[in-house]
């Protein structure tokens, strides 16, 4: 009897703990962060490409987050991603390096292989990510625009 009323607790408890989580959402759903009005004119350097696909790097607007401004460029070839290369991140802190250390690399390595920023955030740095994911974003617009 007493083991069966543990049970019945224990299972009782995960159930409820499972029912507290949250489920994941895209940062990108958010909404667009303010920008200032002097960051707001994002730039490219396109190459001719006879095909009609973009090739070239697109810099993304600056993203304003909680901790500091995202900005990344991609550089396309022939509509594929080929790179993307972090302008700026949050860096007011030795935290914020660690989480942009962290992160980065793997926000820039899931972008390539999805060849777009319909990307998951990286657990624990979720502003940089969307951050990150929104300038992404503006850079493709500009490149397929």
């Amino acid at each position: 009897m007493r083991r069966a009323a543990l049970a019945t607790t224990g299972i009782s408890a995960l159930v409820v703990a499972l029912l507290a989580l949250k489920p994941h959402q895209s940062p990108a759903l958010a909404g667009p962060a303010p920008r200032s009005p002097a960051e707001s004119s994002p730039s490219h350097a396109p190459t001719g490409s006879a095909s009609g696909s973009p090739t070239g790097t697109f810099t993304g607007a600056p993203v304003d987050t909680q901790y500091g401004t995202v900005q990344v460029a991609a550089t396309l070839s022939k509509g594929k991603i080929t790179a993307v290369k972090v302008l700026r991140a949050p860096d007011r802190s030795g935290r914020d390096h660690e989480i942009a250390a962290y992160a980065l690399p793997r926000l820039t390595q899931e972008a390539i292989g999805a060849q777009s920023a319909h990307i998951d955030a990286v657990s624990g740095a979720s502003y940089t990510s969307q951050g990150y994911i929104q300038s992404l974003q503006s850079a493709l617009d500009q490149a397929h625009a």
